[in-house]
């Protein structure tokens, strides 16, 4: 009964590590050390191989090493097997980190003086105060959730949107596709966390920017194909949107001069706002084991209906 590892190999020889320390019962390997593929019952990985089910035919689970799924084809993988999301604390801890520095950049027009610096221009920008700057969050999963509790101590006036309705103390939520245009008319800081799938692909377009109150800002850490890219262009070159913090885009890496790399209203990082812990993820791995081997509810279970 193995758990075999296919994702980073540098945090890979981490997680053997806790593994060892932990499980020392529980065979673990990392890819392409697969060993005999009949032991294999646990997959962990980011891309998953090829062919999952023929390659391990008693493949009992499978983990995302992150909390996005939308890089595996989940027609490849038998509906008896489940696809667990990582919910391991050290995501949500990262992520609130990296949106409150988005969100403050752009509250506190960091991108502008950025450029200003650049071009040797000393020219003061009038502060808005944080209680008339309304930040709405796209998805309010875990993730959403953490980074809402966090920018509440700045004193944002908060919005939330979701495909279902949640009750959140200190924010404004609204749910379902009539409901998003009042969600946009209504947030100056836009952050889109919500998971890719056929319903919320190229969500970021046009006619969401329209609706932005004029001179809004855009955080995007869901994935890259939520955005349309020359819609974005349009909208920043127009005055629409002031600026934008990316740290996902469509392709990964960018090629050697996309615009992006360039604009003087656009941070773009590389794919890192969060980030799998290999000391409390695989905590989180052996608990779901133990309760699948129990029979028990499994945490960040996929419903494949949902795409999340």
């Amino acid at each position: 009964m193995t758990v075999l590892y296919k994702a980073n190999m540098v945090r890979g020889a981490e997680w053997a590590t806790f593994f060892a320390e932990r499980a020392p019962n529980l065979p673990f390997r990392l890819w392409p050390d697969i060993g005999d593929p009949a032991d294999v019952r646990y997959l962990v990985a980011w891309v998953p191989p090829d062919d999952i089910a023929a390659s391990f035919p008693n493949l009992e689970l499978v983990f995302s090493v992150g909390a996005g799924v939308d890089q595996f084809d989940a027609t490849k993988l038998p509906a008896h097997i489940p696809l667990v999301r990582m919910l391991e604390p050290g995501i949500a801890e990262t992520m609130v980190e990296y949106v409150t520095m988005a969100v403050l950049a752009l509250h506190r027009d960091l991108l502008h003086f950025i450029a200003q610096q650049r071009e040797q221009v000393w020219r003061e920008i009038r502060i808005t105060p944080a209680k008339r700057r309304r930040v709405g969050v796209m998805g309010l999963g875990q993730l959403g959730l953490a980074v809402l509790e966090r920018l509440k101590a700045f004193g944002f006036p908060l919005l939330g949107w979701n495909r279902s309705l949640r009750d959140i103390e200190g924010v404004a939520c609204y749910a379902g596709v009539d409901a998003l245009p009042a969600f946009i008319e209504r947030t100056d800081i836009l952050v889109c966390l919500l998971p890719l799938t056929d319903e919320t692909r190229g969500i970021l377009n046009a006619d969401l920017f329209a609706r932005l109150p004029r001179g809004a800002g855009l955080v995007n850490v869901g994935r890259g194909p939520h955005l349309v890219e020359a819609d974005f262009l349009a909208a920043l070159d127009s005055g629409a949107l002031s600026g934008g913090v990316l740290d996902v885009t469509e392709p990964e890496p960018l090629p050697p001069g996309h615009p992006f790399w360039s604009h003087p209203r656009i941070l773009v990082t590389p794919h890192n706002a969060s980030m799998t812990t290999p000391d409390t993820a695989v905590d989180y791995v052996l608990d779901v084991i133990a309760r699948h081997q129990r029979g028990e509810e499994l945490p960040g279970r996929v419903d494949r209906s949902r795409g999340y």
